[in-house]
């Protein structure tokens, strides 16, 4: 049996709450939803109708309703500190997601294409280039990795028809992942990046990634 409607929310239309249910779902479960086609797109478009009273619905979780200014996107960004539905990135994770946003970074600042797609070989060569003294992920791994972020709306990822050839698979970077990091400019993301590089007897930092 569904719970009851809330009574805050009367003014919602019956037709929409069902709707209602599933954008809210979305974005708890993935941090983010991304309104380019099919139910998505519909789900999109009456997120936007009811922005002001799913912000509102949000705000008590010290959870931020964020919309994109170009793409069909509202991305959760949980306040730092307060809110408590936080996740954090290991070790491995972090590695891979600081090499996303260097390539999306420097893509983006080469020309303005609207979309940034990789394959994984490209992403184990760039992280090989910016971490070489640290030990590369294994197949498995990378796949496992990109899984999780495909989950969390952060990539998308189509995986080669034959498994024998997972390096070809095409991974595109999207914009929901450059604001789950908190870096300014190339700058602050080379002083981040080399306190991960391995230095005797220095303990390595923790990078504040954080995910709703």
């Amino acid at each position: 049996m569904p719970l009851p409607w809330p009574s805050f929310w009367q003014h919602i239309r019956e037709d929409d709450r069902s709707a209602i249910s599933d954008i809210l779902s979305t974005l708890l479960a993935h941090g983010a939803l991304i309104g380019d086609a099919g139910r998505d797109r519909e789900l999109y478009l009456l997120a936007r109708e009811y922005q002001k009273d799913l912000g509102e619905y949000l705000a008590p979780l010290h959870l931020e309703l964020v919309p994109d200014p170009d793409r069909p996107i509202f991305q959760l960004r949980p306040v730092p500190g307060d809110c408590g539905l936080m996740a954090r990135f290991n070790k491995a994770e972090t590695l891979l997601i600081l090499t996303l946003w260097r390539i999306y970074h420097d893509t983006r600042m080469e020309s303005t294409v609207e979309a940034v797609v990789v394959t994984a070989n490209d992403i184990w060569s760039k992280l090989n280039l910016y971490f070489e003294q640290m030990e590369p992920p294994k197949e498995a791994q990378l796949r496992d990795m990109l899984g999780k972020l495909r989950n969390r709306r952060l990539v998308r990822v189509q995986w080669h028809e034959d498994p024998n050839r997972f390096g070809d698979s095409q991974v595109e970077i999207l914009p929901t992942l450059p604001r789950v990091i908190p870096f300014e400019n190339l700058a602050a993301w080379e002083q981040q990046a080399s306190g991960h590089q391995p230095q005797p007897g220095v303990p390595e930092p923790t990078l504040p990634l954080e995910e709703a």
